[in-house]
């Protein structure tokens, strides 16, 4: 296990961006203790359906908010009220804005010292995603959205929930730039492969014949910032987005979680439709099961020993250290590295994918 200091990504210990902390679904079963980034969080959903997270602390005297589960007041079902939620030792209450609104036992003004801070939240495709920025700052870009979750016609998914591992964020990351991997890991060796640099998103557009499907493979597959990977992909004729999301818990320990989302054949979906989209989830899953087991086992790669017909791995870690470092100083980093860059070994993808419109519509959160 290696941290962001010995990689030497930036000041920051931990990046700037979108990522997920929970599936939507989760907090059905109410308000949830998290830890992400080093420190520990209070989510819930208030009353009005709106996911709110907070430092997970009261300033009264230090009690957790969403921990525990025997106090009466949560016992009670008492614990949510509104969009806020009271702590469950003297029942104080904040707002999803992190300041105290009322306290029981008292008639005055509630103190301002007492507010925590609330954290910026969407929920999306199932999803709830939280905007963390060591400096404090709003959200620079939208969480990224595949307009297909609104179609009718495709089977939503439910999130592969893939635990802790003991391996930076950016050694997954790392997979954006690893053309040569894509043979002996996963028998699909590329036949075209290129890295493009847009601001905070990194698209990879590659292809070639997989061997598990028997069938050509292309696929465009772009990271928002260092956390959300979504992934549009052809398998001779069969259409899928396949979701990779990574969150730091601590620094060089990360969360992960997988899914997919498959086009059935009926409006809505049956339940063939339905059990067919769980099997290609589930393949999916496999395919990227090889990597994972690889992070599980290997030592921390503090430095690739870059090779000419490598990926262009120096170039994307470049790319992603821009969220470890201070905004102004990102923008000098994205306006150096926009735009294409190339493997000498490898055509680029055949135009006919971008004039088929395959690309269409996929980048939002930009």
């Amino acid at each position: 296990m290696a941290t962001s200091a010995e990689y030497g990504l930036g000041p920051q210990a931990f990046p700037r961006g979108w990522f997920i902390v929970a599936e939507s679904s989760e907090l059905d079963q109410g308000p949830m203790a998290v830890r992400y980034f080093g420190q520990d969080f209070a989510l819930y959903r208030g009353e009005s359906g709106t996911p709110v997270m907070l430092d997970a602390y009261c300033a009264h005297m230090g009690t957790h908010l969403t921990a525990g589960r025997s106090a009466m007041i949560v016992r009670n079902g008492q614990q949510i009220e509104g969009d806020s939620i009271r702590c469950p030792y003297h029942a104080w209450r904040y707002g999803p804005d992190g300041h105290v609104n009322d306290i029981p036992y008292h008639d005055g003004p509630c103190p301002k010292s007492a507010s925590i801070r609330s954290y910026p939240v969407r929920d999306v495709m199932g999803c709830v995603m939280m905007w963390f920025d060591p400096e404090g700052g709003e959200p620079e870009f939208e969480p990224p959205f595949v307009k297909e979750w609104d179609d009718p016609q495709y089977v939503r998914w439910q999130l592969d929930h893939l635990g802790v591992i003991n391996i930076h964020t950016l050694e997954v990351l790392d997979n954006m730039a690893d053309a040569r991997h894509l043979g002996p890991t996963h028998g699909a060796p590329c036949e075209y492969f290129e890295n493009e640099m847009r601001n905070h998103v990194v698209i990879q557009r590659q292809g070639g014949h997989i061997q598990i499907y028997d069938a050509h493979l292309h696929s465009v597959t772009w990271y928002t910032g260092m956390g959300i990977l979504l992934s549009k992909q052809n398998f001779g004729g069969t259409l899928i987005f396949e979701l990779i999301a990574n969150t730091p818990v601590e620094d060089g320990v990360t969360k992960a979680w997988h899914a997919a989302l498959v086009r059935g054949q009926n409006v809505p979906p049956s339940e063939e439709d339905i059990v067919i989209a769980k099997a290609s989830q589930a393949s999916a899953l496999e395919a990227f099961a090889t990597d994972f087991e690889i992070w599980k086992t290997k030592r921390s790669a503090l430095k690739v020993m870059q090779l000419k017909n490598d990926g262009p791995f120096n170039t994307v870690r470049k790319w992603a250290g821009q969220f470890y470092m201070p905004r102004e100083e990102a923008k000098a980093r994205q306006q150096e590295l926009n735009g294409m860059h190339l493997m000498k070994d490898f055509p680029r993808p055949d135009s006919k994918w971008q004039e088929e419109g395959f690309e269409d519509g996929l980048f939002s959160g930009q």
